[in-house]
């Protein structure tokens, strides 16, 4: 469906930013560290019953902080276009939300709870002008989204109990293209130890086995297979990798230390599984020097990669409203993150765009999003809609 300047013009006028920023300062005000979202869901639920849709709370696998489901259905049969945020936000010291100049501030103002107001104010623009076609809006909110305290367990309950509508928009902070490509990810640990206590070197120390020893292999052999990973490319969503962030083991410069650690993370392209990608590890592993001392690893999946055509229904419906907003379509691209999208692909067999403001402190102390980019975010994803649903 074609976008006419009437339409166009119908949504941006419904546009209420006070009642955008309400939900949004509401949202903040609830801290939510993942796996305490219980208060922010109930205050969700509480926001979308005040406004008049009927709300579902399935647990969806942690009963700690159930989902918040919601719908705005036409009579007329089409598509159902699915909003899906999350609630939860990283482990980081609360700052209260507040509004100056242009600007929201607070824990969760870019990641996601911006967002999440934003796509509210979609679905409340949609039923106040009765603009929708056709089809139908599926709410989704959930927690256990940021890692490594959360295990995605909610969002992907909620795919298995079939809450997946026929494509998916999610307010997160990428914004200056179309992620039609994404690899996926695992967070990984080695573990090297060695039994008995720390000792000085010239007490006994140097013939222990040496965890720092074992290690700088481990080290040394994932660099080796990263640089093999290297050579699987895709033209948008780059090269496969095997990354390592963090190691470290020992106290004092003369001290044989029991335990040393190497973490990092697994990136991957389709058609490489998880499966796969998690044995290539573990082999690689069994043939450390280990010198006696004792070697485990956590392999913990993240997302899945995925890949969907740039001329899926969804993306032409959402390049019309972005157009329409902005002037012009935007590039098609990869997402450089892992996020619920990759979840609704890889496991809901439905095309996911994540979309959201121009947010800047995502993970940090300093969340911010410009009012303007939440009222953007508002009118693309109302216009997706409109032009998505009618078929």
């Amino acid at each position: 469906m074609s976008l006419s300047q009437e339409v166009i013009n119908r949504v941006r006028d419904a546009v209420r930013v006070d009642r955008l920023l309400d939900t949004a300062v509401k949202l903040i005000e609830v801290p939510s560290p993942t796996g305490d979202g219980a208060a922010v869901a109930d205050r969700l639920d509480e926001l979308l019953r005040a406004d008049g849709f009927a709300v579902e709370r399935p647990d969806a696998g942690w009963r700690g902080a159930p989902a918040v489901v919601a719908r705005w259905n036409t009579d007329r049969p089409g598509r159902t276009l699915q909003f899906n945020g999350h609630l939860d936000v990283v482990h980081l010291p609360y700052t209260s939300p507040h509004v100056a100049d242009g600007v929201l501030r607070g824990s969760g103002a870019s990641d996601m709870k911006g967002g999440v107001a934003a796509m509210i104010e979609a679905t409340r623009i949609l039923r106040d002008i009765d603009a929708l076609p056709a089809g139908g809006i599926l709410i989704t909110a959930h927690e256990l989204h940021e890692s490594p305290w959360g295990d995605s367990r909610q969002v992907n309950t909620l795919i298995e109990q079939g809450f997946v509508g026929d494509g998916v928009l999610l307010p997160e902070y990428l914004c200056d293209r179309v992620p039609v490509v994404g690899r996926g990810m695992a967070i990984w640990q080695v573990r090297v130890s060695r039994p008995g206590e720390p000792v000085h070197e010239v007490l006994g120390g140097i013939e222990q086995p040496s965890v720092i020893a074992a290690g700088a292999d481990v080290i040394r052999r994932f660099s080796k297979l990263d640089r093999t990973l290297a050579a699987t490319t895709h033209p948008l969503g780059g090269r496969e990798s095997l990354f390592i962030g963090q190691a470290a083991g020992g106290e004092m410069y003369n001290q044989s230390p029991t335990r040393f650690t190497i973490d990092g993370t697994r990136r991957w392209l389709s058609p490489t599984t998880p499966e796969q990608a998690e044995r290539q590890l573990r082999e690689v592993l069994a043939t450390v020097e280990h010198g006696g001392a004792n070697l485990d690893a956590d392999f913990i999946l993240v997302r899945d990669a995925f890949e969907f055509s740039p001329d899926d229904p969804l993306v032409n419906a959402f390049q019309s409203a972005s157009t329409a907003i902005m002037g012009q379509p935007l590039p098609i691209g990869a997402k450089p993150f892992v996020d619920d999208g990759n979840a609704f692909v890889s496991r809901g067999g439905v095309c996911a765009i994540t979309h959201g403001p121009d947010a800047q402190g995502a993970h940090t102390a300093n969340e911010s999003v410009p009012v303007d980019e939440l009222v953007r975010v508002a009118n693309v994803y109302a216009l997706t809609a409109i032009a998505y649903c009618a078929t």
